[in-house]
């Protein structure tokens, strides 16, 4: 009996545009050996994944090859890097002192998320094997492939450019609706930051740069803009396209994706002269 792979492929194995989509937090195939060690209610665990980010990617995804992950963030988050292990549910964490660890890190969404909302999760420690097993077969999958699809799309059109699409709670009345980030500038050239900032001002959307979220695991390791690979963090507000209880798509579902669509256009848009050169 054949296992199915921690995510879903979309597009072509060999990339039609230099734009890469990735949604690494909106698994909701939860495992019976998560549910079997939850110490908290599972619906508990909603906060944690990007609730319907797939469903708006897909909406708006064209030609361009994108990454989905299955498995929920409960499980194994794969916006952490491997060592971000917490010793206080994993055994085979090695112990840092906590001003070492980071700000996620001592606020319990490790690799492995302790706690959500206030909320303790499991009823155990998890074994080392246990949490080994999920890097193994889950996190390294989906960052080899990730970075086998930014490598194929760079040496096709001398330029990759990342959209790694996330969501959040709304942020404070006024606040920004999408929070756009580049890791401070590390991760994109500022070009593509821009449009994307462009676009959003064209809809009429609230957006921000870095603020509150700047981008994590996935843009650390798989940005390089000095070889021309970028890669963007897009935080989009759960209440632009869910509905009222946050859980199933709602009404500005479709303006979302146009919205969605719209950015990926202007950053295709942004990189072909740069394909152009490179051919």
């Amino acid at each position: 009996m054949s296992v199915r792979p921690p995510f879903d492929c979309h597009g072509p194995e060999h990339p039609a545009s230099p734009v890469v989509l990735s949604v690494p937090h909106a698994g909701r195939e939860y495992p019976l050996a998560l549910r079997a060690a939850l110490r908290a209610p599972l619906h508990s665990l909603l906060p944690l994944e990007d609730r319907h980010a797939d469903t708006l990617a897909l909406g708006a995804r064209g030609i361009e090859t994108m990454l989905i992950a299955t498995r929920p963030r409960a499980w194994i988050d794969l916006n952490r890097a491997e060592h971000e292990r917490d010793p206080r549910i994993d055994e085979g964490a090695v112990p840092v002192p906590e001003a070492a660890q980071s700000l996620k890190l001592r606020s319990g969404l490790g690799l492995v998320p302790r706690r959500v909302g206030g909320v303790e999760l499991w009823r155990r420690r998890f074994a080392a094997e246990e949490v080994r097993a999920r890097i193994e077969q889950d996190h390294r999958p989906y960052h080899a492939a990730l970075a086998t699809t930014l490598a194929a799309a760079r040496a096709r059109f001398g330029v990759a450019v990342l959209l790694d699409i996330h969501s959040m709670p709304p942020l404070a009345p006024g606040g920004a609706r999408l929070v756009i980030g580049d890791r401070f500038g590390r991760a994109s050239a500022a070009r593509f930051v821009a449009r994307i900032e462009g676009v959003a001002h064209a809809a009429r959307v609230r957006s921000a740069v870095n603020t509150p979220y700047a981008g994590g695991h996935v843009l650390e390791r798989h940005a390089d803009p000095a070889r021309n690979i970028h890669a963007i963090q897009l935080e989009f507000d759960r209440s632009l396209y869910l509905d009222r209880r946050r859980e199933q798509p709602g009404p500005g579902l479709e303006p979302t994706t146009r919205l969605l669509r719209a950015i990926i256009d202007a950053i295709a848009d942004e990189a072909l002269p740069l394909a152009a050169a490179a051919q």
